[in-house]
């Protein structure tokens, strides 16, 4: 009786190991491919790539505004003009932003004193400096893109839209912390000077 169970359960167990020896074959791995743009003798022109119909359109977004997807103009020069209409809606969408991405370094005053900061990191420079009140606009945009110092790149975070929303607060920001007295128009002045 032993024998014959033996047999019975050997040729099923055979079976297996021979299909699960077939499965570890490596052709899969090894199919033979060409690399892009190597040699080839299938097509007339020797190469392993064709050339991309006439009227493909590209997937994603094409940036054509080097100014708008860079803050410059040329290689070097960075852009001294938001490329979006500032309206109310972009600063406070600007404002947003500023408060989820750059508080935690920054402050809410851009003072440089935020709370990473206060816990032992390093600070950043405030924006209210005389340097960083010059700076052109695409500076902002460009240290936001390809981050500076210890600060890190933002691009894969911030879209470029909500990047030049954050540069037109930054600059309002600026101009709050800074304002005179004498910059306001006349009627508010009066109005203000009631007001004390």
């Amino acid at each position: 009786m032993r024998n014959g169970a033996t047999k019975t359960y050997a040729k099923p167990a055979l079976a297996v190991l021979a299909l699960s020896l077939a499965a570890c074959r490596q052709d899969m791995h090894d199919q033979p491919r060409y690399k892009p743009l190597a040699y080839s003798t299938f097509y007339d022109n020797h190469s392993s790539a064709r050339p991309i119909p006439e009227g493909t359109v590209a997937r994603g977004p094409l940036r054509v505004n080097q100014v708008f997807y860079t803050g410059r103009q040329g290689d070097d020069n960075l852009v001294s003009e938001i490329p979006v209409t500032v309206t109310k809606e972009l600063l406070e969408r600007g404002e947003s932003r500023f408060n989820i991405y750059c508080t935690p370094c920054h402050s809410r005053l851009g003072d440089g004193e935020g709370m990473v900061v206060q816990r032992g990191f390093a600070e950043p420079p405030s924006y209210h400096t005389d340097r960083l009140r010059d700076a052109p606009i695409g500076h902002y945009f460009d240290v936001m893109t390809n981050g500076f110092g210890a600060m890190h790149s933002y691009a894969s975070r911030v879209e470029p839209k909500d990047r030049w929303a954050i540069a037109a607060y930054i600059r309002a920001l600026q101009l709050s912390q800074n304002a005179q007295v004498s910059d306001l128009p006349p009627e508010q002045r009066e109005e203000l000077m009631r007001s004390k």
